[in-house]
């Protein structure tokens, strides 16, 4: 299995100062934001988004982290790290690496659904255009049409050296 490196960490950074400007032009006369990465690499984009926005905005920042199971997520309750008061009449931008079929970020966005909240936005680092789900990604970092038998693979694992492969 060969793999193709799409995108290098320049690149990543790149598309992540562009997707902190973006949301920061959408988002410019809120006093906060809840930024919610799905745990694991969604967290990791997430985490860096903030760090992003923080450097050119003078909006508050919070940090959140949404633990579900990405391969049966209606089986369990998805885990916040935060309170339900921290995002009454906020906006809420949740963040994955990559969109696949939608399911995941669906499950992630149906928490906030039901809640009085002021507005969700969806992040994606890397769009595949596989969605099955009713589901999109309002700022995405890379739309790449792939086959189905074709996976992405974001590799943040070395500080420093993150990648981004087709496989």
């Amino acid at each position: 299995m060969s793999k193709l490196k799409i995108l290098d960490k320049t690149q990543i950074d790149q598309k992540l100062n562009r997707l902190a400007y973006e949301i920061y032009e959408n988002n410019f006369s809120e006093k906060e934001l809840l930024i919610v990465g799905i745990d694991g690499n969604g967290y990791k984009v997430a985490n860096h988004i903030c760090e992003k926005l923080k450097k050119i905005s003078p909006i508050k920042i919070t940090l959140g982290n949404i633990k579900l199971n990405k391969d049966k997520p209606w089986e369990d309750e998805p885990v916040i790290n935060f309170e339900e008061k921290s995002f009454v009449n906020k906006s809420i931008i949740v963040v994955d690496d990559v969109l696949n079929s939608g399911k995941t970020l669906m499950y992630a966005v149906k928490l906030f659904l039901n809640k009085p909240v002021k507005k969700i936005n969806t992040v994606i680092l890397v769009d595949r255009s596989h969605t099955r789900f009713p589901v999109k990604a309002d700022f995405v970092g890379l739309r790449l049409s792939t086959t189905l038998q074709e996976h992405i693979e974001a590799d943040f694992s070395k500080k420093g050296k993150e990648s981004v492969y087709l496989i």
